[in-house]
């Protein structure tokens, strides 16, 4: 494992500095993934002068095993894209949809209370950033692409501090850049990339977006 971050605010920072060497990112829109891929956010944001929003997003896990995810669900403005993976075709179009109903419930409580009356940012024609804490499976960050590519943005780039070398190159031909800080050969979680990976709650991420969110 190379660099470890403090928090997911300083892994923001470092990633923030890695996009403005980068370039290339006229008048852009930082989009978090809730809920600890928003405060990683609202650091890139700052730092860029760009405005914050959130895509809302859910794992759809199996009931009997909701840590095995058959696929995700992600809410960008008025657009709403699920993305399957093979266990759901194991557990049947029944167990899926049902799932996929009680989190789209999730996605509309979120939406209310992360916004609190903001209107999503429009996208059509910006450069979106998509952040996140990390890459795992990538299942919640391939319906936030699906769900944003339908929003035509002019351009769009994947940026996390650290994500599994496997995930962060099955994405590349997704959007237009992939931006993983960290990418060892030895991932085994996204955790392992920080000193502090405590669970983000709800009024965490409300502050953050606060903080970075245009007036």
């Amino acid at each position: 494992m190379g660099r470890r971050f403090a928090d997911r605010r300083d892994a923001g920072r470092a990633l923030a500095v890695a996009l403005r060497q980068d370039g290339g990112l006229e008048d852009p829109v930082v989009l978090g993934l809730p809920r600890g891929g928003v405060v990683v956010a609202a650091e890139v944001a700052i730092a860029l002068g760009a405005p914050l929003d959130v895509v809302l997003v859910r794992k759809l896990g199996l009931p009997e095993q909701p840590e095995l995810a058959m696929g995700a669900i992600a809410a960008a403005g008025d657009v709403v894209e699920t993305v399957r993976t093979l266990v759901a075709v194991r557990a049947g179009e029944a167990t899926f949809d049902g799932v996929r109903e009680r989190e789209l419930v999730e996605l509309e409580r979120r939406g209310r209370l992360y916004r609190a009356g903001h209107e999503a940012v429009p996208l059509t024609g910006r450069a979106v950033v998509l952040v996140d804490d990390g890459l795992a499976t990538g299942a919640t960050m391939r319906a936030a692409v699906a769900a944003v590519r339908r929003q035509a943005p002019r351009s769009l780039t994947v940026a996390v501090p650290v994500g599994s070398p496997r995930v962060c190159r099955e994405l590349q031909p997704e959007v237009d850049r992939v931006l993983c800080l960290e990418s060892p050969v030895s991932f085994r979680a996204v955790g392992q990339a920080y000193r502090d990976f405590s669970a983000t709650e709800d009024a965490e991420v409300i502050a953050a977006l606060r903080s970075g969110r245009s007036p």
